[in-house]
């Protein structure tokens, strides 16, 4: 299923703090990594992501660094304590919302 991008703009930082909770990544990694949990549901372009990686970066709940790999230097996204933090916190909002939109969808 495709969802809408208004449905997904709110919660899109919190996936890409989700796939970098575990481990740090670069940019095309984190997209695989989220369309491999998502099942590829969530299929996001890098004109989609790095927007939202540099406002993360710049939030400070991300911090980059650059790492050459097979002779390519790549920047790798960290996710700060800040970004820990938020994560916990938007992540116990969104799980409280989404209980309760489905409250009410199922009242209906």
């Amino acid at each position: 299923m495709r969802y809408s991008k208004e449905l997904l703009k709110g919660s899109t930082p919190l996936l890409v703090l989700s796939v970098l909770k575990g481990q740090d990544l670069y940019g095309y990694k984190i997209i695989r990594e989220l369309e491999i949990r998502s099942e590829n549901v969530f299929e996001m372009s890098e004109g989609t992501l790095y927007p939202i990686l540099h406002a993360l970066e710049k939030e400070k709940l991300l911090s980059s660094y650059w790492e050459e790999c097979d002779g390519r230097r790549r920047k790798y996204y960290h996710i700060t304590d800040k970004g820990l933090k938020q994560f916990a916190q938007k992540k116990e909002e969104f799980i409280s919302y989404s209980q309760n939109v489905t409250k009410v969808l199922n009242f209906a």
